[in-house]
């Protein structure tokens, strides 16, 4: 079983940046690829940013691309989120997701193969 818990958000102004943490707690951590969604109000989830487990191998949506790094630190059991360069389009709620895999290379860009949830945080970009 694994419990997911964000932080890091706030409020901050365009070009700003913020950095997201996930804490995990829970056995073989490092068994569990590690996602980042976000949803803005009245829009669908969508995919922000993953990591496999070994983490070498990192997926991010185009639209965050060149901004957003996603890094975990297994020791600590926890995964982040560096935001840089934010626009107000990125403004919503961040959650971050645990995906068992096997595989020591793959993450997931689906939600629906997640696992498990964080309750998420809220990140507001101002203009």
């Amino acid at each position: 079983q694994v419990q997911l818990v964000e932080s890091g958000g706030g409020l901050v102004q365009a070009g700003g940046s913020l950095r997201l943490s996930c804490a995990a707690s829970g056995r073989a951590f490092s068994s569990y690829a590690m996602g980042w969604f976000r949803q803005a109000p009245g829009k669908e989830r969508e995919f922000v940013a993953a990591i496999s487990w070994s983490s070498s191998n990192t997926y991010y949506a185009d639209s965050v691309k060149g901004r957003f790094t996603i890094s975990r630190d297994n020791a600590k059991n926890t995964v982040y989120l560096q935001m840089n360069s934010l626009k107000p389009e990125d403004t919503a709620v961040y959650c971050c997701a645990a995906d068992y895999s096997p595989s020591a290379w793959y993450a997931s860009k689906i939600p629906t193969e997640y696992d498990y949830w964080g309750q998420g945080t809220q990140v507001t970009v101002s203009s």
